[in-house]
């Protein structure tokens, strides 16, 4: 009976560790939601800004990044009147979005 549980507590750890893998890849995550709108190196598209050199992700905390990903923008939050849609809400969880705004912060700049 004791092995069971041992067995059961790795596997609850294992799972827990490789959702935290899972969700530490952000540029796996731009690619895959947000490189629809704002291109896979963040160049921007007729429908998305770029994100690589904007002035808000250089300068804003990865906090303030990551409330616009999981928010959106629209309205009188819209910085961007000349694209034709609102930055959309994403549904994801708060560790893929703050990988997303890590990523975008840091390696997407480069």
């Amino acid at each position: 009976m004791k092995s069971i549980f041992l067995l059961l507590v790795a596997l609850v750890m294992g799972i827990s560790f490789a959702g935290a893998a899972i969700a530490a890849d952000g540029k796996t995550t731009f690619t895959n939601i947000c490189a629809a709108c704002h291109g896979q190196k963040g160049e921007g598209s007729p429908i998305g800004p770029a994100l690589k050199g904007n002035e808000f992700v250089k300068t804003s905390d990865i906090a303030a990044i990551k409330n616009v990903i999981l928010k959106g923008r629209s309205g009188k939050d819209r910085k961007h009147p000349n694209f034709p849609a609102d930055m959309p809400a994403q549904a994801l969880s708060d560790a893929d979005a703050e990988a997303v705004a890590n990523y975008e912060k840091n390696d997407l700049q480069k």
